[in-house]
């Protein structure tokens, strides 16, 4: 079982299985994440990795084993497990109808803040365009710039945080997540790229494909 260092285990995953559309995905998935440390989730393209995100952020339901949030377990957890998340999925996220700008003071951010932010990741020059002008992939910056906010949430999970970025945007990006984890934050995150990241473990999902992976899947631990 990964164990990721730390003072104590935030995030504890007990023999976990998830299914999707009736198929199961993952079982026995056992892992421990802990203050100042990430946890990199690996796997081919249906294999799981967004459906376990989902799962533990408490957006997907079916699933069995056991998962808490220090200490507390889900779903009892989930309502103190949001207050310490950001999460940052495959979708942007983004309000279309505001600019840059104006999405990162929905979260706090004062205007000199969020221009520092969005400029470590070359938006500088669309802050006050409306997201709905924006590309995808500048969207996608959007979003990301949440993670360049000072106080930000201790428990990051993020789905392929570095697929939008350049080969500057992935330094920059990975800088940021190192300085996270040296204040004593937490990180959960899928990607396809090597990530430069101390203390970093990985868990592949292909070593937990079930036996008979087609086989029906019976319950969920809760309905989320």
């Amino acid at each position: 079982m990964p164990v990721i260092p730390g003072s104590h285990s935030l995030l504890e995953v007990r023999q976990l299985s998830c299914e999707r559309d009736g198929r199961r995905l993952f079982a026995g998935l056992d892992c421990d994440l802990g203050p100042g440390a990430a946890l990199q989730i690996e796997g081919a393209n249906g294999a799981g990795k967004t459906t376990l995100l989902r799962t533990l952020i408490g957006s997907a339901g079916d699933f069995s084993g056991e998962i808490r949030w220090n200490g507390l377990p889900y779903p009892r957890a989930l309502p103190q497990l949001r207050e310490a998340l950001l999460y940052i999925g495959h979708q942007a996220g983004v309000r279309r109808g505001l600019t840059p700008v104006e999405n990162l003071a929905w979260y706090g951010a004062g205007r000199s803040e969020a221009l520092l932010a969005l400029e470590q990741l070359d938006l500088y020059g669309f802050e006050d365009t409306l997201c709905q002008r924006l590309s995808a992939g500048q969207n996608r910056r959007v979003a990301l710039a949440r993670l360049f906010l000072p106080n930000a949430p201790r428990l990051w999970i993020l789905d392929e945080p570095l697929a939008a970025l350049d080969t500057a945007g992935v330094s920059r990006l990975q800088g940021q997540m190192a300085v996270h984890l040296s204040r004593g934050g937490s990180l959960l995150f899928t990607s396809h790229q090597a990530v430069a990241l101390a203390p970093l473990q990985r868990i592949d999902l292909a070593a937990y494909v079930p036996a008979e992976a087609e086989e029906p899947f019976a319950g969920g631990a809760y309905a989320g």
